[in-house]
């Protein structure tokens, strides 16, 4: 048994663990290579964009993290295994996945077409699904257990009026992924768990924080909801991030945590 009560900082230590991050240049993928991999851990980061991609891993690497990566998106069972596969030939194993990947199309239902409804939904549904699957495979294969992030969000549990009839279903949706997966994977040790943020800063954000509108108005909207009162910073998902990912979370499985200020409380 490990003596945590007498070393509890030994419940966040990741040294010599393997993780797979997808969405790896995205704000929440970036958040979790860097608290994850100067946690000891070594990584496989995936994601669309190239020329960011390396520019992270380059960057980790000068911290002296053991980094590789693969210029690609979990769009197919094929390309998720295949992730898998060389997170396997490049480390040896599988200990940790991180699913950063996602998309959010904002419109009104009526001006929303199914092409679009639909994109929303694999992204973030279907390829969640594909990730847990491949990587499932290969943590029971290696009969350890294995730890399961999966990243939801406030809007998965509360509605919107300003055009999130594709999003809200499908973070729903992937909350179900992770109660479903809790309960099925339990008996394999394969903890599956959820960070589910409301506003936090980003590229795709900024102009939320701004003093101009209609960042200050929508901001001001959010803010009579939340109540710590500010918005969320990148920092603010390193905590849970390290919690799901490590041995501190080993009796922790089907949950959704709202790293929110309290959003979804009131």
């Amino acid at each position: 048994m490990n003596n945590y009560l007498a070393n509890p900082a030994s419940l966040f230590d990741l040294k010599g663990k393997v993780a797979l991050i997808t969405g790896a240049t995205g704000a929440f993928g970036q958040v979790a290579a860097r608290v994850i991999g100067n946690s000891g851990c070594n990584l496989l980061l995936t994601g669309g964009n190239k020329e960011a991609l390396e520019t992270l891993a380059e960057s980790l690497r000068q911290e002296g993290v053991h980094v590789a990566t693969r210029n690609t998106r979990p769009n197919s069972e094929q390309e998720c295994d295949a992730m898998v596969e060389q997170a396997v030939s490049t480390y040896g194993k599988l200990d940790i996945l991180v699913v950063g990947s996602g998309v959010n199309d904002v419109d009104l239902i009526q001006d929303m077409s199914t092409e679009r409804w639909q994109k929303v939904m694999d992204a973030n549904v279907r390829d969640s699904w594909l990730l847990c699957k491949a990587a499932g495979k290969q943590f029971m294969g290696q009969g350890n257990g294995g730890k399961v992030v999966l990243v939801s969000s406030a809007r998965g549990k509360l509605g919107h009026p300003a055009g999130y009839s594709a999003y809200c279903p499908s973070k729903s949706a992937v909350d179900g992924i992770t109660r479903a997966l809790g309960c099925e994977w339990g008996k394999h040790n394969i903890t599956v768990n959820a960070i589910a943020p409301t506003v936090f800063r980003s590229n795709l954000t900024a102009w939320m924080f701004e003093d101009n509108e209609p960042g200050k108005s929508t901001r001001e909207n959010i803010l009579a909801r939340i109540p710590m009162g500010r918005l969320g910073e990148p920092e603010d998902l390193a905590g849970p991030l390290l919690f799901l990912a490590s041995d501190a979370s080993s009796f922790h499985t089907g949950h959704v945590i709202y790293a929110d200020g309290g959003y979804s409380a009131g």
